[in-house]
């Protein structure tokens, strides 16, 4: 199955605006329901709100958006642009907005809303949901670090490192790069250490 990406978990921000205050809220949703549900229970929570605008996108191709009494184009379509830049899908996202008193106009109204998303989405990270293979190798405390960085550029993830007489560097390494990672290990040590497959599994798993 093809790698894609979504949230890592839940993520709220909050932004002020010349008064407005903006409060992001994103999650992960499997289904059109689970989104529609999760943007129904922000609009109760938040019920004495000036606006409560939304999106998601689903994996298959599903988008939505409302601007939920905002002008047209510069709240639900702008927080959408955000999720399609980062290329994260089965999310969903509201933006509550307690007005100030001012005015922000077209401009104003795009960066804060698109704002107060990608916030929310740094707060809750991103996973890449894929086929990951469990490995670990062990070597000297002088080479850890240096192997370890051989292997950042390939996307392998360091979930934990052992120290006794040798130390044991366990990773996640995308399937497909397994041999690679391998080889440039033996290439980097001479042939003294040597990268074991513990096992695998297609999860997400949270990259940035």
């Amino acid at each position: 199955m093809t790698e894609y990406y979504v949230p890592a978990g839940s993520g709220e921000s909050e932004y002020v605006e010349k008064r407005s205050q903006f409060l992001g809220h994103v999650r992960c949703v499997e289904s059109e329901e689970e989104a529609k549900a999760f943007i129904a229970e922000m609009k109760k929570k938040y019920y004495d709100a000036r606006h409560n605008c939304s999106c998601y996108i689903l994996r298959g191709g599903v988008e939505r958006y409302s601007d939920d009494g905002e002008p047209q184009g510069t709240a639900g379509l702008p927080m959408l642009e955000v999720f399609r830049r980062e290329g994260v899908e089965n999310v969903v996202c509201v933006v509550t907005r307690y007005f100030g008193g001012v005015l922000l106009g077209t401009g104003g109204l795009f960066r804060a809303y698109s704002r107060a998303a990608k916030d929310a989405l740094d707060a809750a990270g991103v996973a890449a949901v894929r086929r990951w293979v469990e490995c670990a190798f062990s070597c000297s405390y002088a080479a850890a670090e240096r192997l370890k960085n051989e292997l950042a550029p390939f996307g392998a993830l360091v979930r934990g490192t052992d120290y006794a007489a040798d130390v044991t560097v366990r990773l996640l390494i995308p399937a497909e790069v397994e041999e690679a990672c391998a080889a440039r290990l033996k290439e980097q040590s001479a042939g003294s250490v040597k990268l074991c497959r513990t096992g695998e599994s297609f999860r997400p798993v949270r990259v940035r």
